[in-house]
């Protein structure tokens, strides 16, 4: 199996539902007492924060790129940044180790394709809502995204930063998205993207009126396939 790295603590909430997932996927597939070989460099959030809110985007890239040098010096075969908004940085990332980044929009946009989605609504920061880094990969299969109303922006961008990434799901908030996913299912959106990987603590991506891509679990099964791709070439060689 390779080994991966995640820069996670961003928020912690959402990467331990990563190690949940990564972890499972891999037992799942190989069985008996199979885990994930992982590093996982767990950050601050609170400055990261601060930084993303002020804009110094120079700043986070230097402490994330310092996080993912630790994990290259540590044996990792690539990376994996637990955060749609952290994808900001990732071509920093990846410049500066020289190592393979395993993508959160790709990943969720070939999904997307493959089940024919041409319309979607992105949910997320601000930054991810509005920006090209967040948008690009959607764009490139095709896949027209669904611009949000700036009151709905900044209310998904408040629940994020405020509640969900310190760990807290307010019921009220919960009612708020539930509210805002039936809107967009009145303006041809074909479906919702869960864009932020803590906003799957507040969205049941089962109980809604449009099908619900979680980009945390999308992710995490790209991570699965690159962990084991070695091991099931060897397999499917032995076999």
């Amino acid at each position: 199996m390779k080994k991966l790295g995640i820069i996670g603590g961003t928020s912690w909430s959402s990467t331990a539902l990563y190690y949940d997932h990564i972890n499972r996927g891999v037992a799942a597939r190989l069985g008996g007492l199979h885990s994930a070989p992982l590093a996982i460099e767990s950050l601050d959030f609170a400055p990261l924060a601060m930084m993303q809110q002020a804009g110094d985007w120079a700043g986070v890239a230097s402490v994330t790129i310092e996080a993912a040098l630790r994990l290259r010096d540590a044996g990792c075969d690539a990376l994996l940044l637990a955060s749609n908004t952290m994808h900001k940085v990732a071509p920093e990332v990846a410049e500066a180790t020289r190592l393979p980044l395993i993508d959160i929009a790709e990943a969720t946009a070939t999904r997307l394709a493959a089940e024919h989605r041409t319309r979607i609504a992105l949910l997320g920061t601000r930054f991810t809502m509005t920006e090209p880094f967040a948008r690009t990969a959607y764009e490139a299969q095709g896949i027209i995204v669904h611009s949000l109303s700036k009151e709905w922006q900044d209310e998904v961008h408040r629940i994020i930063y405020e509640e969900l990434a310190a760990g807290r799901v307010v019921r009220d908030s919960q009612r708020k998205l539930k509210t805002l996913i039936t809107e967009l299912g009145k303006q041809k959106v074909q479906a919702i993207v869960l864009g932020c990987t803590e906003l799957v603590l507040a969205v049941d991506v089962r109980a809604n009126v449009l099908p619900v891509y979680d980009t945390t679990a999308i992710h995490s099964r790209a991570a699965v396939d690159f962990i084991l791709d070695e091991q099931q070439a060897l397999e499917r060689q032995a076999a």
